[in-house]
């Protein structure tokens, strides 16, 4: 694997359990951003509209910096969203959804049961999908002389990373996208070549999804 890589799905899954007449669905599904993630429940609530509760786990980016998001959806705090999010961590992905509908059969599981229950249908299904990888990449942005562009276009495909937008004008504009492990010599080497502070500054959002 790339060291700037991290673990992906490559498609979805589903499992299901019935613990004490309850019936739990869960199934996840491989997405880029939050709106992907939003469109995906809508669509999963619409599909299943009997559901007493539709409890998920989001997981977004690079695994040092990933951004995690979950929701209970009426069942007690902690016992549902909580348990699915530590299914995705300890699966090891990211830029994931997992979802678990709970059908209730008329018995209280308790918020243990329902811990174990959220968790154990979400790690099956996580189980069950195919992995793929993602590259990590960083936004940069910044401009330079005409006479350097040939030269920067080099550099930046050494280090693996593209050109995302450019603007012509008296400069040449770039936003770029770039691994982090090349982010080092690729501005040393920028800096190098235009004889001075490397042109391009990082940017707070990165491009992983681009």
């Amino acid at each position: 694997m790339h060291p700037d890589a991290y673990a992906i799905l490559a498609g979805g899954a589903s499992a299901e359990a019935r613990i004490k007449g309850s019936r739990f669905l869960a199934l996840c599904a491989p997405v880029v951003d939050e709106a992907a993630a939003h469109a995906l429940r809508e669509r999963t609530a619409a599909g299943h509209p009997d559901a007493s509760h539709l409890c998920w786990a989001l997981r977004l980016g690079r695994p040092e910096s990933a951004r995690a998001l979950n929701s209970d959806d009426g069942e007690p705090g902690g016992s549902a969203g909580a348990p699915i999010a530590r299914a995705l961590e300890s699966a090891g992905v990211s830029d994931a959804l997992c979802m678990v509908l709970r059908w209730f059969g008329g018995t209280k599981l308790g918020v243990g049961g329902l811990v174990r229950a959220y968790g154990g249908v979400a790690r099956e299904a996580l189980a069950a999908a195919p992995r793929d990888e993602r590259l990590a990449l960083l936004l940069l942005e910044g401009s330079f002389d005409y006479a350097h562009e040939g030269a920067l276009r080099a550099l930046l495909a050494a280090g693996e990373g593209r050109v995302v937008t450019q603007r012509r004008d008296a400069r040449v504009h770039w936003r770029l996208a770039l691994p982090p492990s090349a982010l080092g010599d690729f501005n040393a080497k920028a800096a190098d070549l235009v004889r001075g502070p490397s042109p391009f500054t990082q940017l707070e959002e990165d491009g992983t999804s681009l």
